[in-house]
């Protein structure tokens, strides 16, 4: 199921009831906005994040997640945004990689937010619900190709406060090469940033649609052992 695909049946199923959570950053509703404000409101609720499979505005014009937490400092927000966008729709890396790798961030951060939004795409480009599990429960999923696994190594390596290791690098590098590299560590730091601004603000997932959380504890770190093999 393509993300258009996916956001075409969000809109039929999304019930009027659900709303962001601006947590301790109130929501900000357009008309309140000052001029920077709505600039960098416009370009978040618009393409190319606008129709996809999780909620950035809801029905009374709140931006959900770290969105309205971002309109509090526009000029910072409008960076933080572009990276985003470039990350998530300009970036070398695959879908799959990408997605298990920002997943992977959401449960070893317990972002609440992170996990409800990319779990969605994760699902769009092919992850499946047990791999999503693995991934929650802070294991890396079995049988992923050489890619996906070297990419998630390198992730945890980095979630886990350690260098990466020669050997961890040298698969990545294999892999994905210096621009990929450089891409994913950026991906990482980037919602790292975003949970910890979510953690801060203590923002949620919208109301009435909240999946599982991650883990009701941070855990202690990310694993590289597969599922069902003590680490």
């Amino acid at each position: 199921m393509s993300e258009q695909e996916w956001a075409e049946q969000e809109s039929a199923e999304r019930q009027p009831t659900e709303k962001a959570d601006g947590g301790r950053f109130p929501l900000l509703a357009p008309g309140v906005l000052d001029d920077e404000q709505l600039a960098l409101y416009n370009t978040i609720a618009g393409p190319p994040r606008a129709g996809g499979p999780f909620l950035v505005v809801d029905d009374d014009g709140h931006l959900a997640g770290p969105f309205n937490a971002l309109l509090y400092a526009p000029q910072i927000g409008q960076a933080v945004q572009a990276l985003g966008a470039a990350l998530r729709f300009g970036g070398k890396l695959p879908a799959r990689t990408r997605e298990l790798v920002i997943c992977a961030v959401a449960a070893e951060r317990c972002s609440a937010y992170e996990w409800y939004a990319h779990s969605r795409v994760a699902l769009t480009v092919g992850i499946t619900a047990t791999e999503l599990e693995n991934l929650r429960e802070g294991f890396v999923p079995a049988e992923l190709p050489d890619d996906e696994l070297s990419a998630l190594t390198f992730t945890a390596a980095l979630l886990n406060g350690r260098a990466v290791s020669d050997v961890d690098h040298a698969a990545a590098l294999e892999h994905h090469g210096h621009e990929g590299i450089t891409e994913l560590s950026i991906l990482v730091g980037y919602y790292r940033a975003l949970s910890g601004l979510l953690a801060a603000g203590d923002v949620g997932a919208p109301a009435a649609r909240a999946p599982t959380a991650p883990h009701s504890q941070p855990p202690s770190h990310i694993t590289t052992t597969t599922k069902g093999e003590r680490p």
